[in-house]
């Protein structure tokens, strides 16, 4: 089985792909690192040039883990795009970096992680990115 991390060039997305590495060691099993530019959008800075995808593969390569980069477009629900994702290619885990969230951003409903987290059809690996 697969493991699948929701990327993105942030503190957040770093922390995600730390620990997905980390987990597809623990299980010996693939990654597949997902970044998803939202389509339609004429710029869209969520979107990894090549040397950013070929530092990713580098990092878990290095780790001793096979991975691919798959930037599929994503419209309104990128939890929509990521299911996908999982589900193309039988991962167990989903793994994703959150971001420290005021109290009043706590109230407001609609975030990507909360739609992933509720979505998902397989486990979700939540991670903050360590505070420096």
């Amino acid at each position: 089985m697969t493991i699948v991390v929701g990327y993105v060039d942030t503190p957040e997305g770093h922390a995600a792909l730390d620990r997905g590495i980390a987990e597809a060691l623990l299980r010996d099993t693939d990654l597949v690192v997902v970044n998803s530019p939202r389509g339609g959008a004429p710029v869209d800075d969520a979107m990894l040039s090549a040397e950013q995808r070929d530092a990713v593969v580098a990092r878990a390569t290095a780790a001793g883990v096979a991975v691919d980069v798959a930037q599929p477009l994503h419209g309104s629900s990128l939890a929509e795009t990521l299911e996908r994702v999982v589900r193309d290619v039988d991962a167990s885990l989903l793994v994703i970096g959150i971001r420290q969230r005021t109290p009043v951003g706590k109230l407001i409903l609609g975030s990507s992680a909360q739609r992933i987290l509720l979505d998902a059809s397989v486990p979700v690996f939540t991670v903050k990115a360590s505070r420096s």
